[in-house]
């Protein structure tokens, strides 16, 4: 049920609660201030959650108050809720942004359209709500919302996560015991617990019946402190019991007496109130049409609410609203079977077959005995109309139940098989792997059991258990055979992604077989080629055949997806894939442009799965210029997805590589150790990047033996990601170590290789190795050329590395004014971006020359957050607040929030000062 304004508490004062009081009188403060505030309230039934948003209802009269109680029958019908919920603002749909609008109108089923993203349904949410608290500070009040619908409570968690300078408070009610998914998790969340003994007794107090004080003393110890337990048992237990005379039941079964105590009202009421409590059990308070339309159908009168008001199971100021929600779930699940079925068959009949197909469909399910295809065909239809909407948990839903009551065994299996994909959609592995389990024997074919099989290699892969992947989709491929070339391709590149990323952990099958498998099945496939389809080929033969088959191959693909070519479906991983080829060709400019486009596109779909990753991705080639600060941008970034979303890999196993630049060795060790716990699952790629990590570091600290040590482990594997990276590193420390055999055998590799990539930070890296091997003074005219060529492109990290050795190589040939010159610029770059190690190792060098090397002051914009270090950087390229509100999925108003502490911690007035304080080009838009 939605209320506007506040409805008024009733029954006994509040008691107690005073950290509860406290708690909603802080967020209520901060909503008034202009910021925003989100409490969630956790406790068993009747336990004072109810109450407390009455309170907070009550002390929030300058607001305007929204209130929703969820309905549990209403939990199969996706969006239900946050449509109720947004009714009253969606006069102001028309001024989201484009896609926003779209997304929101497509959830609602407000108009045909591809499937709504939910994400982006969320930001609508969160930008609708807000314009709305930008005219009226709003307070939003949501009971009972464990039962919420998937989608709606995604949408609300999406929105509640995202809120900091909006004018809106939002507080949750949540029974314990009943999953929310986690969803409201990372929100500050309060347990409500029972009243202590005297505040317990004070409430007691206030019953209309007397008592004994021992009894009052054991029904305190024995609800817990359970404010509606007291009340109710109060009211319920005989007199002989509340004097002493009789004994109480020991230990007093509290649920069971509650629950007891209402069906006993509820039994004591005329036949047609009862019928007409269920019927207002299994409908939603607030459709009052549907619920009178029904009631007609069933005889009823509007006159049989009465006795239940009297009663105290109704509301007196709303009478289709229970007093308490445990009536709601008492009188429901307490009706008999045969009962609930005529009311839900009476509901069915009432809905509009047009208007409400989909809850007509659920009714006439509900309504049902046995098996019944065109119940299942109805419920097969709304989950279509659920998909069109992007409701993937609620197609699911409705899938699941058509299977129910299907006759035919491989219909079942194949509505059961949609029931996991959708839950995949979702997002929801464990409900996939339950669909695909109970589906069972009934699947058969060869096509049915590879999508089975697709589906729970993509389960492990949601859950980063990639071990077992690449060999699952390996069957899939022997079942399925020759008949579809094009799905064949496509599992064979899911192999090789998953064994890419297992590298030497696949169980069942290798790395080069699923490469092998991958090439062979190029060969047979006939449809277009597509610049994802030949980056996944050329990334097979690098494997399969070697660096020289695969590298042609590895830049054509770059080269088409650099002019336009599709980077394929915006919900897949794409990045992943990009960074191995980008890294293995050396190709930074390709690795930023096509990086910078799939950024954009996962951010205008709201594929914030995809976005994740591409973030990750920007990460690593923004280290590579020197700009660490907005390396941590994109991690916190990144970081932020995981915890909205609940996707798995987030933590400080990202920052491997800013660790060991920035010599932060407690980190880098912890993640270090977290990814050789991770090689159980299969990730084994993670622990050769956490090698090439360790390399970076010990040669920043000086520690060659030990750089050796890491680098040649890299070397050896020779992955695509890292496996061209570590060269450099293995030579220096070769060099340094005294193993020119070691340091001989990268820099052939790198002969090799460099020529086939062409790229100038291949050809600077090639120069660099050779500088570092060459005897004599011809090892100047490759320092010279390595600087020359890592300067042309955004590489500041590997120019300032080559600047450095070449600085080291000069002081040892006594040319120590050369050698300043190139140590200096060394020490500034590294000193610059926090490369500490790097800078400590120049500095020395440079005072071993002669000149004194002052460490530099911290700049006042380290000092900004992440997010605020985002929001200035976006400003300066041009953006808008709303523009980057979209962005970072966030709200205008927290942009503006968030850029006035910019401006103080910078010590500017404008945006247009922002790029210089900041330290980045850029072009603004206005004051």
């Amino acid at each position: 049920m939605v209320w506007n304004g506040i409805q008024h508490a009733s029954g006994p004062p509040m008691v107690g609660r005073h950290a509860e009081r406290e708690a909603i009188g802080r967020l209520l403060d901060a909503v008034r201030d202009g910021l925003s505030g989100v409490l969630v309230l956790t406790g068993e039934p009747g336990i004072g959650k109810t109450r407390l948003l009455e309170y907070a209802a009550a002390q929030a009269a300058e607001l305007r108050v929204v209130r929703l109680t969820a309905v549990e029958t209403e939990t199969g019908l996706g969006f239900g809720a946050l449509h109720r919920l947004l009714r009253p603002f969606l006069n102001r749909a028309g001024r989201l942004p484009g896609p926003q609008r779209a997304a929101l109108d497509a959830a609602l089923g407000l108009v045909s359209g591809p499937p709504a993203d939910r994400y982006l349904v969320g930001l609508a949410t969160l930008t609708l709500l807000s314009a709305a608290a930008a005219d009226q500070p709003l307070l939003f009040l949501l009971d009972d919302a464990q039962w919420l619908d998937r989608e709606s409570a995604e949408a609300l968690a999406f929105t509640a996560r995202r809120l900091h300078a909006d004018s809106l408070g939002l507080i949750i009610a949540v029974r314990d015991g009943l999953a929310d998914n986690g969803l409201f998790d990372a929100l500050s969340v309060h347990s409500v617990t029972g009243l202590p003994g005297p505040e317990a007794k004070v409430l007691l107090s206030s019953a209309p019946r007397r008592m004994d004080a021992d009894v009052a003393d054991r029904i305190v110890a024995g609800t817990g402190g359970n404010p509606l337990a007291l009340l109710e048992l109060a009211d319920a237990l005989a007199g002989e019991q509340l004097s002493g005379i009789a004994p109480l039941p020991d230990p007093l079964p509290v649920s069971r007496l509650i629950e007891g105590h209402f069906r006993r009202l509820v039994r004591a009421l005329p036949s047609e109130t009862s019928t007409l409590l269920l019927l207002l059990a299994a409908a939603p308070s607030d459709d009052t049409g549907l619920i009178w339309l029904a009631a007609g159908r069933l005889g009823l009168s509007a006159r049989a609410v009465q006795p239940a008001v009297r009663a105290g199971i109704l509301g007196r100021d709303t009478t289709t609203a229970f007093r308490h929600p445990l009536i709601r779930s008492t009188v429901y699940a307490g009706a008999e079977p045969g009962e609930r079925r005529r009311v839900h068959a009476a509901l069915a009949a009432a809905c509009d077959a047009v208007r409400d197909a989909d809850r007509r469909a659920w009714h006439r399910a509900e309504a049902a005995e046995g098996l019944d295809d065109g119940v299942a065909d109805d419920l097969e239809a709304a989950s279509e109309r659920a998909r069109s909407r992007g409701g993937y948990s609620q197609q699911a839903l409705f899938l699941s139940r058509a299977a129910d009551f299907t006759k035919v065994s491989d219909k079942r299996a194949e509505r059961l098989l949609d029931t996991a994909q959708a839950h995949l959609m979702s997002g929801d592995a464990p409900a996939a792997r339950t669909a695909l389990d109970v589906a069972g024997a009934d699947i058969r074919g060869p096509v049915m059991r590879t999508r089975e099989l697709r589906m729970r290699a993509t389960v492990l892969m949601f859950q980063i258990a990639v071990a077992d992947v690449p060999a699952m989709l390996m069957d899939a491929v022997t079942r399925l055979g020759p008949q579809d070339p094009r799905l064949t391709w496509e599992l064979l590149c899911e192999a090789l992604h998953a064994a890419l990323v297992a590298h030497d952990c696949t169980r069942g099958t290798t790395l080069t077989e699923v490469a092998a498998a991958t090439v062979a099945a190029r060969h047979a496939l006939d449809s277009p080629v597509r610049g994802r389809d030949l980056l996944m080929e050329g990334l097979a033969r690098r494997v399969a055949e070697g660096y020289e088959r695969g590298a042609p191959v590895l830049r054509t693909a770059l080269d088409e997806l650099r002019s336009g070519g599709g980077i394929g479906d915006a919900n897949s991983p794409f990045a992943v894939m990009l960074l191995m080829a980008c890294d293995d060709l050396w190709d930074v400019e390709a690795a930023r442009e096509i990086t910078d486009r799939l950024v954009a596109a996962d951010r205008d779909a709201g594929a914030l799965y995809a976005l994740s990753i591409a973030l990750l991705v920007e990460a690593r080639y923004e280290l590579l210029d020197r700009r660490f600060a907005e390396a941590e941008v994109r991690y916190a970034e990144f970081d932020d997805i995981v915890t909205a979303t609940g996707f798995p890999g987030g933590g400080d196993i990202n920052r491997l590589h800013l660790f060991a630049l920035t010599g932060r060795e407690a980190g880098l060790r912890a993640a270090v150790r977290r990814t050789a716990e991770m090689r159980s699952i299969g990730l084994g790629l993670h622990q050769l990047m956490a090698q090439h990590a360790l390399a970076s570091f010990e040669l920043g600290q000086g520690h060659y033996q030990q750089a050796m040590e890491h680098a040649r482990a890299v070397f050896e594997e020779d992955p695509p990601t890292c496996g061209n990276l570590v060269l450099p590193l293995l030579i220096e420390a070769g060099v340094r170590t005294g193993d020119r055999v070691g340091a001989a055998g990268a820099l052939a590799r790198l002969e090799e290789r460099t020529p086939l990539a062409g790229t100038p930070w291949a050809l600077g890296t090639l120069a660099l190795g050779r500088a570092l091997m060459a005897e004599g003074d011809d090892a100047e005219k490759f320092y010279e050329e390595s600087v020359e060529l890592l300067g042309q492109g955004p590489l500041g990290l590997e120019l300032a590395r080559s600047r450095l050795l070449f600085g080291e190589w000069l002081r040892r040939r006594k040319r120590r004014s050369d050698a300043r010159r190139q140590l200096r610029a060394a020490y500034e770059s590294f000193d610059a971006c926090g490369a500490v190690p790097y800078a400590e190792r120049a500095r020395i060098e440079l005072l071993a020359t002669g000149e004194t090397a002052r460490r530099r002051t911290e700049e006042t914009r380290f000092d900004l957050t992440p997010r605020e270090r985002q929001v200035a950087s976006m400003a300066a390229s041009g953006l808008t607040n709303g523009e980057i509100a979209t962005r970072l999925f966030v709200t205008a108003s927290t942009v503006e929030f968030h850029l006035n502490k910019v401006f103080r911690k910078l010590g500017i007035t404008s945006r247009k000062q922002i790029p210089r304080a900041i330290g980045e080009p850029g072009v603004v838009t206005g004051d």
